[in-house]
């Protein structure tokens, strides 16, 4: 039997979304990316005026905020379409404004405790690869199989920097490249879930890697390391 429930961590850029919906895809899984949750309350505080700094504002908006998560409903290179209280989300997110707070705002442990519950809940029936930064560790810290994967700063902020203009925007690579290491500062420092590989977890390297050998990889750690028959 495959592995039921399958964790994919490791920071932005890092390739996890993308092998991880691939993944999903070839196993005939649900494919879910728990960071949109955080960036939709980032994205809620930021258009409500609401100040990121201010926890205990950012963290009752993400106890009411409903954010759903869909399978696409346009044809636009989307892997899902978000909702945040009915609302279209799915690329407001991926601004660089966001970028710029999702961390801080991940870092409060009640927005995460918050998230985290919604979280479990969708992976309770199992047949799920879930995707974020402490998934192996927290969230799912039982999970069948548990993938970590990385790369040097320089290849991340390279990729996010070319989506960032492949969508039409204007972008600086020396600015997501300082941003990108604010935020690993902030995702590896945090007191509360830091971004770290599990004990358990399968580091992947994918600085010199295609998405083709990576999936390939992941695909073979889920032939090999298949559950045994409950």
């Amino acid at each position: 039997m495959k592995p039921s429930t399958i964790t994919i961590d490791g920071p932005a850029a890092s390739g996890k979304s993308t092998v991880g919906e691939l993944l999903a895809r070839h196993l005939g899984y649900l494919y879910f990316d728990t960071g949109v949750m955080y960036r939709a309350v980032t994205w809620a505080a930021l258009s409500s005026d609401v100040p990121i700094g201010d926890e205990k504002a950012v963290t009752a908006l993400a106890e009411r905020l409903q954010i759903d998560v869909t399978p696409p409903n346009e044809d636009d290179g989307r892997q899902y379409t978000v909702l945040a209280n009915g609302a279209d989300v799915t690329w407001a997110i991926r601004k660089p404004a966001v970028d710029a707070n999702v961390s801080a705002v991940s870092a409060y442990p009640g927005v995460r405790r918050a998230l985290v519950l919604q979280q479990r809940r969708v992976a309770a029936s199992g047949r799920v690869v879930m995707v974020g930064r402490d998934i192996g560790t927290v969230v799912l810290p039982q999970a069948d199989l548990k993938l970590y994967l990385d790369a040097t700063v320089e290849e991340r902020a390279r990729r996010r920097w070319q989506e960032v203009l492949a969508r039409g925007q204007e972008a600086d690579y020396q600015a997501v490249l300082a941003s990108m290491r604010r935020r690993d500062g902030i995702d590896s420092n945090r007191a509360v879930s830091p971004l770290r590989a599990a004990d358990d977890a399968v580091v992947v390297d994918t600085t010199d890697l295609r998405v083709e050998q990576v999936l390939a990889e992941a695909e073979r750690l889920v032939e090999e390391q298949g559950c045994p028959p409950g």
